[in-house]
């Protein structure tokens, strides 16, 4: 073999060797990574909405989760205490020891004093609730000389005396006055929007809410508040022609698809 071809020889040897130092440095490399990421070792974060936190840690620990919690709301259709929201949410893949943020439901709800709406026009009244951190809930509407005119303030069916202490986010019940030459209203769409700003919506036109129904795609508490209206029963109109206090059926989803 002559000079040129040991040289020739040696050159592509090393060069051999070279790359396979590469290639194991590569495989080494990649195989720390993965144990340090856990690559393709993710978990599926379980849905924790409506459980108590001690009910939620027994099934975090399972699962090699770590909860938090960092909020609560107060929602009075909601237990007390119950988990409202979570991030990230049910279904999301996370690494093992991850933290859940969780909100939950106030167990000490906010009260406030009953304030008196008695004699006030339901726009007035809306606005002085509102301001108070409570909801209309039904309309009432009473033959009157006035339209539109509170007549009395009711709290589960039963008249509340300004200063009445209660609970914020409570639904006060109004009877309000009809003249029966000005009882009509037109029909708004709520089409899109979710079931607090229709409510909104269907008051400011003398309407009330009526059935409720959400589709399977509302699976708990956290999804009813996300939902909006896909359907209502009457249809929107242009005129108006409806008796004041008409109740209108709404149909609720999560499925935005479900708009067109």
């Amino acid at each position: 073999m002559t000079k040129n071809n040991k040289q020739s020889s040696w050159i592509i040897k090393n060069l051999l060797r070279g790359l396979a130092v590469i290639i194991a440095l590569i495989f080494s490399i990649s195989f720390i990574l993965k144990l340090v990421t856990r690559h393709n070792n993710e978990l599926s974060v379980p849905d924790f909405s409506g459980l108590t936190v001690k009910e939620a840690n027994v099934i975090a620990q399972q699962n090699n989760l770590r909860l938090d919690v960092t909020d609560s709301v107060f929602l009075p259709r909601m237990a007390r205490g119950a988990i409202f929201r979570q991030n990230p949410t049910p279904g999301s893949k996370v690494k093992k020891n991850r933290r859940i943020l969780l909100t939950i439901n106030s167990v000490e709800p906010k009260r406030i004093n009953m304030p008196n709406v008695t004699g006030f026009s339901l726009r007035q009244a809306k606005a002085e609730l509102t301001a108070r951190q409570l909801n209309i809930g039904t309309l009432t509407y009473v033959e009157d000389i006035a339209t539109n005119n509170v007549l009395s303030q009711k709290y589960k069916r039963r008249v509340i005396a300004p200063g009445t202490p209660i609970e914020t986010e409570s639904y006060i019940d109004l009877e309000v006055g009809l003249n029966p030459n000005d009882n009509l209203t037109n029909i708004p769409s709520v089409i899109g929007f979710s079931l607090s700003t229709a409510r909104d919506i269907l008051i400011d036109n003398s309407l009330n809410i009526g059935i409720l129904t959400y589709d399977s795609s509302v699976k708990n508490y956290s999804d009813t508040v996300s939902s909006f209206v896909i359907r209502q029963t009457p249809l929107p109109t242009d005129f108006v022609g409806s008796i004041m206090g008409t109740r209108v059926d709404l149909v609720l989803s999560t499925d935005k698809t479900k708009l067109n």
